[in-house]
């Protein structure tokens, strides 16, 4: 069973486990011990106490500091990705890209940080000192999803450390094993400086964005969460950076160069099987085109190979678990008995299962009220 890391060391906790599946294979890879609200206190007390000196790291060592941490993961690059594939589904190519995104996340704000002071500004009066003075929030809390588990925690943490700020990282329960991994890239770091802990969104997660000890909160998730993430935050006037889902149109105009059109809106529609914030999800194509584009997609659509993310011949890997495949065979389902036509795939892929494989889909007669359509 893997532990939370606090204060630069494994920490046990008190609860149960939270089994890690592989989603291709539905085998079980690993547990973690599931997070409380008192592995959440301990986890910012710690981030709290590290942050009285963290602040105060000169700009230059806290650089070098940071490269040292993007050093250390690109040494574990094939064990990063490969975790990532496994507990995650995407292919590993893609993971690979990810590790290497997040590696370099690090090294850019390493530089954005060692010359971050502050300005002056000319006075408009002889009696005046007008200047600016650049402070951290303190403790942050970066809650993070299962769909890009590195790099959306490294956007986060990454910006956090080098402007003189602490992090708690909250995983998701679904994906935590390749983040718990970089505990020894972060050991580059002081004890505390960042800590993380495991457990599920509405125990670990909102004790965290309630903590009096959390300065700010940074999540990425679903529209929901960051409803209620927003929620909480506002009853305290607690800073919160939000990025949430979205709904995203693909356009494709008369003057388009079709072959490159379709192949792009198809991987833009089904990169990491869809699972993606900013996949393109509805298209609108002008009519005199409307036949050629939709055959060409079609076309391609059905070249591409299902399979598990450390085959090299997979193009699209497994939903993250079965209530993800859940919903889109409801979503598709409500859509054609509301007139929506299936062109190519449209069902789970059972040649797969006990994998969470659905097969890719291209639906044309769709409605703007159709929840296929309407939302993420």
């Amino acid at each position: 069973m893997r532990r939370h890391w606090i204060d630069g060391k494994d920490s046990v906790g008190k609860r149960s486990a939270i089994t890690v599946m592989d989603p291709a294979t539905g085998e079980v890879l690993d547990s973690v011990v599931r997070g409380t609200p008192e592995d959440a206190d301990r986890a910012v007390a710690a981030a709290r106490a590290a942050f009285a000196d963290w602040r105060f790291v000169p700009g230059v060592e806290k650089a070098a500091m940071l490269h040292e941490v993007a050093r250390r993961m690109r040494e574990r690059h094939h064990e990063l990705a490969t975790t990532m594939t496994r507990e995650g589904g995407k292919p590993y190519c893609e993971n690979s890209d990810e590790v290497e995104w997040s590696a370099a996340c690090f090294d850019y704000y390493a530089e954005v940080g060692r010359d971050a002071r502050g300005s002056s500004i000319p006075p408009v009066a002889s009696h005046q000192v007008n200047f600016t003075i650049k402070e951290p929030y303190g403790v942050v809390a970066a809650i993070v999803p299962w769909n890009y588990p590195l790099l959306l925690m490294a956007w986060k943490v990454a910006a956090a450390l080098a402007a003189g700020n602490t992090v708690v990282v909250k995983p998701s329960e679904e994906t935590p094993l390749a983040t718990l991994d970089l505990a020894a890239a972060f050991s580059a770091l002081p004890r505390g400086t960042v800590n993380i802990v495991n457990g599920f969104g509405g125990e670990v997660g909102e004790a965290l964005v309630t903590h009096p000890g959390v300065d700010l909160v940074a999540l990425t998730g679903s529209l929901a969460t960051g409803q209620r993430v927003g929620e909480l935050c506002a009853r305290e006037i607690k800073k919160c950076h939000l990025e949430l889902g979205g709904n995203d149109p693909f356009l494709v105009f008369p003057d388009a160069d079709l072959e490159v059109a379709a192949k792009g809106g198809v991987w833009a529609a089904f990169l990491n099987a869809g699972q993606v914030c900013t996949s393109a999800k509805r298209f609108f194509v002008f009519e005199e085109i409307y036949d050629e584009f939709v055959a060409r997609a079609v076309k391609f659509t059905k070249s591409l190979r299902l399979g598990h993310g450390l085959d090299p011949k997979t193009d699209i890997g497994p939903l993250i678990n079965a209530r993800q495949l859940a919903d889109i065979e409801a979503r598709v389902a409500e859509a054609v008995a509301h007139g929506a036509r299936v062109l190519t795939g449209g069902r789970r892929s059972r040649k797969l299962e006990p994998g969470f494989f659905y097969e890719p889909t291209i639906l044309v007669d769709v409605r703007p009220a159709m929840r296929l359509v309407a939302t993420e």
